[in-house]
């Protein structure tokens, strides 16, 4: 059996994903022919089955390739600010570290303190931060940092993984 790493195999679901998609297209495509009243129909350059039985192989390989992948993500692990953690755990970390910088930027966008018109007559009315702008664009900062950390140990982890799959039906 081939062997890749995880990297490659992510990469590969993706194509494969892909695959599945276009044997569906072809395989609707194939299965109506419109044709004159006692004609013949022109076959296709495949049969519906050999299309079937491609899907099925590429569809199988999904679900082996997807079964590797999770184990690998729940099995290996990532190095970060002076612990380990497994890859599925780094990866959910870097999703929630992103968008945590990006509710601090969006904070960090604000003013201290505005005017808000047409909230009543003759009052003047102020929209006022309880928190410092200029702290929450820091804090945006450090949290994309810290993502951009985690991502890049996930990425060089997922080249050191081999998984035991064998790739060259599809490159």
């Amino acid at each position: 059996m081939g062997k890749i790493n995880l990297a490659e195999g992510i990469k590969l679901k993706s194509v494969l994903g892909r695959r599945i998609l276009e044997l569906n297209d072809e395989l609707q495509r194939s299965a109506f022919v419109l044709v004159e009243k006692g004609k013949q129909p022109e076959t296709g350059r495949r049969s519906m089955a050999e299309i079937e039985r491609e899907l099925d192989r590429v569809r199988k390989d999904s679900r082996t390739l997807d079964r590797l992948v999770y184990r690998a993500n729940i099995d290996n692990e990532v190095e970060f600010e002076g612990g380990t953690m497994p890859v599925v755990e780094a990866i959910e970390l870097a999703t929630q570290l992103r968008a945590q910088a990006s509710s601090y930027k969006s904070f960090s966008h604000a003013q201290k303190e505005e005017i808000q018109f047409g909230y009543a007559e003759g009052t003047v009315i102020y929209r006022v931060a309880m928190f410092d702008p200029e702290d929450y664009r820091k804090k945006a900062e450090e949290a994309e940092r810290r993502a951009h950390k985690l991502s890049n140990a996930v990425n060089a982890k997922n080249y050191t993984v081999i998984l035991d799959f064998d790739d060259s039906a599809y490159y």
